[in-house]
């Protein structure tokens, strides 16, 4: 077994890159995420929402792992449950796989919740086991997978950014777009009362 764990501080408030969070896929720093499903969203009697989803994943799998694990297959499955708390502002995600569970898990907690001394940045934190059975060389290859779930959130912070981007520029072009819609509305209100 083989925990990786990490901390990093967004320069946006909690709403945004909760709101950021829960559309962060597709996006063109994560290719392998080809799908996402929601199986079930709710809001509880105390006004948390619960969603879970599932991730389809699609890996370039090299040969050797294909022929030491005995598939060819390369798409696999994750599960996802996130609970967002607006009152107390934190969000709590854990995934796991549930594809080839028979020789490897991998079990991830990510939390975001507002900085505690700047209220318009974000921590995440970040957790993930990893265990691998049934194969020699097992600790070489839990190490292997902490590097890539290391080099993936590396990948999955940036993609929050994009996320944050294009969610400003949305914003930035609807408001643009509602003052041109006003404008033209008083210009015609001004020449009808002349």
């Amino acid at each position: 077994m083989k925990i990786w764990t990490s901390e990093h501080v967004f320069d946006h408030p909690w709403e945004t890159v909760t709101t950021a969070a829960m559309q962060k896929y597709p996006n063109p720093m994560n290719p392998s995420v080809v799908g996402v499903d929601v199986l079930d969203r709710h809001v509880d009697p105390s006004g948390k929402l619960h969603s879970h989803r599932l991730l389809s994943t699609e890996w370039g799998i090299p040969s050797i792992v294909k022929s030491l694990i005995g598939t060819c297959r390369t798409k696999t499955y994750v599960q996802e449950h996130s609970v967002v708390d607006p009152v107390k502002k934190t969000m709590e995600l854990k995934s796991s796989n549930i594809s080839f569970t028979n020789l490897v898990s991998v079990d991830e907690r990510l939390v975001y919740k507002p900085h505690p001394h700047e209220p318009d940045k974000t921590i995440l934190t970040q957790e993930a086991i990893i265990s691998v059975k049934g194969v020699s060389l097992s600790s070489y290859l839990e190490g292997l997978m902490a590097n890539t779930i290391s080099s993936n959130a590396n990948k999955g912070r940036e993609a929050l950014e994009w996320v944050i981007n294009r969610l400003n520029a949305e914003i930035e072009e609807f408001t643009a777009s509602a003052r041109g819609t006003m404008r033209n509305s008083m210009a015609a209100a001004a020449f009808v009362e002349k």
